[in-house]
């Protein structure tokens, strides 16, 4: 006897992103701020970041919070319905409530429940996994619109005296609403990991020795040089590899949303790129600081405020970061 034929999904044949909302911690923590628990200066860090100054949270404020706020900015301008998104994708790796996900109290708070909702846990990378998932989702009939945000605060996982990475750290989200197109919106992602390097950036401790009182509350950690090396030398070859997924060359580029981990990186990266002068190319960390996943949608919503004229032209986003993570896609601006 033979099995009854099953029926299978199919979606929209191509998606791109609707809309941004952008949601900064309230305060701004400049440089002379953060220099006395480092034994450093305000000249050093913006020499070797490019950072003037860091958003960060006050206390009481939670990612899930900025999350929410960056939410709600997407869906309005979207013009779609809170009710018609189907699909909330979080990406972060600052949720201090294991469960119950960021994105099924986000969904509920922003009037999307019953939502299919999960949370990626992909690093600096995450937000480009999650719209790789998303525009992958649509496109297989399992939603219809999604909504993708990154979360951060990395002031509550943060040591103020480590040298290695607390002058680097923001709060802050940034949420995207994606749909389907009569057009190519969303170019194929990117990706992968290299588990090998997972001593240059993480946690320095676990939860578990916290709780038998043998380390200290986690908080996150790097080699910097380490980092440094392997974000500018093999992530400038996931790059090109993207723009080549994509079937375009870097001249069809308009802008260029890096994850904003270092001013110096993303210098760098523009050279070995080789990007004609016309690229425009987001440098949020100047004001925001680095905000892991959150930080590729933060700097694409100050792009399009500052730049509203690139509506509509194609960017080259890419995430990179601990795991070691990465994944790069090129996308048509809303």
């Amino acid at each position: 006897m033979s099995a009854p034929r099953l029926r299978q999904s199919t979606g929209a044949q191509y998606t791109r992103i609707l809309a941004f909302g952008a949601a900064r911690g309230s305060m701004a923590v400049p440089n002379d701020d953060l220099v006395g628990p480092i034994n450093s200066s305000d000249e050093w860090i913006r020499q070797r970041t490019g950072i003037v100054t860091r958003a960060r949270a006050p206390r009481d404020v939670l990612a899930i919070d900025l999350a929410t706020e960056a939410a709600r900015e997407a869906i309005e301008k979207s013009g779609v319905a809170p009710a018609e998104i189907d699909l909330v994708l979080i990406a972060t790796i600052s949720n201090v409530q294991q469960t119950p996900s960021m994105s099924a109290v986000v969904a509920e708070r922003v009037g999307a429940n019953p939502a299919a909702a999960y949370d990626v846990n992909a690093a600096c990378a995450g937000y480009a996994y999650a719209i790789a998932q998303a525009d992958a989702l649509i496109r297989a009939g399992a939603g219809h619109h999604a909504l993708v945000i990154g979360a951060e605060k990395l002031s509550d996982i943060v040591d103020p005296a480590d040298r290695s990475i607390s002058f680097l750290l923001g709060d802050g989200a940034g949420a995207a609403v994606i749909g389907p197109s009569e057009v190519p919106g969303i170019a194929p992602t990117v990706w992968g990991s290299d588990g090998s390097r997972a001593d240059a950036v993480g946690m320095d401790h676990t939860l578990i020795e916290f709780r038998d009182g043998e380390a200290a509350w986690p908080t996150l950690w790097q080699d910097g040089p380490s980092v440094f090396r392997w974000a500018v030398w093999e992530m400038a070859k996931v790059a090109r590899r993207a723009i080549e997924a994509a079937g375009i060359t870097p001249a069809d580029l308009s802008a260029f949303v890096p994850h904003q981990a270092n001013m110096r990186i993303i210098d760098e990266f523009a050279k070995q790129l080789k990007l004609p002068e016309s690229v425009v190319i987001a440098r949020d960390i100047e004001t925001t600081g680095n905000t892991s996943a959150a930080s590729i949608p933060l700097a694409a919503h100050r792009l399009m405020a500052e730049h509203p004229e690139l509506s509509g032209t194609l960017a080259l986003q890419i995430g990179f970061g601990a795991g070691l993570v990465f994944g790069a896609q090129v996308v048509l601006l809303p």
